[in-house]
């Protein structure tokens, strides 16, 4: 098995197309071979205007690898959707960028004139998302599976300005084997300052 460091990643929207090819790689892998909630592709047609939003692993300052994904769109003015969160099986215990990436997606959006960010969230998810300033409004089924409906909490989102180049989550220096889950991974702290500005007064959620 081959060893991998990686000095960090990066958040942000896709801008290139291999970024969103591996995205959607990635979606397949979790949401058809791993959960088996679609059989063959669980592209629709919110992919034909949605944003995707990736988190890049960096490897010698390149962006290396997209090891987490979500989408974000606008069905009427003002109101803001995310779905299709997923981060690749390697990376989930001890990274954060499952909450990174939720960070940005109501982030960017609220850059963008966004007054209510919803998403129906898997039910085992409902935890993480609370701890990230969201309600819980309702219990729903969606393609056989339990999910809540959620809605962020605009106030605790500063606005991002800068979603194409997005922000970056440190971590120490680890090396581990890329076949199997890296427990001694971990976070050490996220850079925020330059791309996020604090919304102005009496800018929040109606």
């Amino acid at each position: 098995m081959s060893q991998i460091h990686y000095s960090g990643f990066t958040i942000k929207w896709a801008t290139l197309d291999w970024e969103k090819e591996h995205a959607f790689l990635l979606r397949r892998r979790i949401f058809c071979n791993e959960q088996g909630i679609f059989q063959h592709s669980d592209k629709d047609d919110i992919d034909t205007h949605a944003q995707c939003l990736v988190a890049l692993a960096n490897y010698g300052g390149w962006h290396d690898k997209v090891v987490g994904t979500v989408r974000i769109h606008q069905p009427k003015e003002g109101v803001w959707w995310g779905s299709r969160l997923g981060v690749d099986t390697a990376f989930r215990s001890h990274t954060g960028l499952g909450s990174a990436l939720i960070k940005l997606a109501v982030s960017s959006a609220h850059g963008l004139g966004c007054h209510q960010f919803l998403a129906q969230v898997q039910k085992q998810n409902e935890k993480l998302f609370q701890r990230l300033h969201w309600k819980s409004c309702f219990e729903l089924d969606v393609l056989g599976m339990p999910h809540v409906m959620m809605e962020a909490d605009l106030k605790k989102f500063p606005v991002c300005l800068q979603p194409n180049s997005g922000f970056m989550v440190r971590q120490l220096p680890v090396d581990y084997d890329d076949e199997i889950m890296p427990t001694l991974l971990y976070p050490h702290d996220l850079i925020l300052q330059q791309s996020f500005v604090l919304p102005k007064v009496g800018h929040h959620a109606t």
